[in-house]
């Protein structure tokens, strides 16, 4: 006798469907910032692709336009107030509406012992990586609230969890965005607003580039990671398109670490 199944209550592939969606991807002109913004805009989402410098945001949007997606490349530093009021005005003129923020754009000037770093360094990182993903989740957050809906998905580190030698002042700093993580979960998941982070292993961008041409940090990390080797762009990339899809509406607050097992 045959048993019958019951057909799922929905659609994989409709729930990982980004028609109509509006995307904000800050620090997305290379790196895991564009994998994210090709992979989104691939899936149907209109991406706003963000960073300082115009000529490689313009790049990026003109590989997502040429392709069948749809890009809109905005100059911005995400740490300046300023900045990104204008930014989210003309989010609001253009588009009325915000579905989806990732919080990407990062920097570590430094590398070194923490007994050995300037205020100058301790105030640049935490400028961009605490203060600017603060000043646009702030923003993204009011929107999202006034719809009753929205992702919010935070680029964090392993390096937030464990430190490493030498990524001390960095290691805080995204110790610090897994927290604002939790926070916007817990404020914002009543109104139907998810927020979660994503906690990349050392993966080949020209951000990471001192780590992974440097033969001996390289190999000390790959010898230490189960899958024995380090990320590639599109692989951080593709959980945060499940984090901002459908499939993970009931996913608020988690930490997901991509790093081939080097925390487990």
């Amino acid at each position: 006798m045959a048993v019958e199944t019951s057909p799922l209550s929905y659609s994989i592939r409709e729930k990982m469907n980004f028609d109509g969606k509006v995307a904000l991807i800050t620090g997305a002109s290379r790196g895991i910032g564009k994998a994210i913004a090709l992979g989104l805009a691939e899936l149907g989402a209109h991406v706003i692709i963000t960073a300082r410098n115009a000529e490689p945001l313009e790049e990026t949007a003109h590989q997502i336009n040429a392709t069948g997606g749809k890009a809109t490349p905005i100059v911005c530093h995400s740490a300046r107030s300023k900045d990104v009021i204008l930014l989210f005005e003309r989010i609001r003129n253009d588009f009325g509406r915000l579905d989806i923020l990732v919080n990407n754009s990062a920097t570590n000037p430094y590398f070194g012992p923490i007994l050995e770093a300037t205020e100058a360094v301790f105030d640049k990182t935490f400028e961009v990586n605490c203060k600017g993903y603060f000043l646009v989740a702030q923003q993204a957050g009011k929107m999202m609230v006034a719809q009753q809906k929205g992702v919010i998905i935070n680029i964090a580190s392993i390096e937030g969890l464990h430190p490493s030698p030498f990524m001390g002042i960095y290691s805080m700093t995204k110790s610090a965005v897994i927290m604002l993580t939790k926070v916007l979960a817990r404020e914002l998941g009543p109104a139907g607003v998810r927020c979660n982070a994503v906690c990349p292993g050392l993966t080949e961008t020209r951000f990471a580039s001192v780590l992974v041409d440097t033969p001996e940090i390289r190999e000390r990390y790959v010898q230490s990671t189960p899958l024995g080797r380090h990320a590639q762009p599109e692989e951080i990339a593709g959980a945060v398109v499940y984090l901002a899809s459908d499939s993970a509406s009931y996913t608020n607050g988690a930490i997901v670490v991509c790093d081939g097992g080097k925390t487990a």
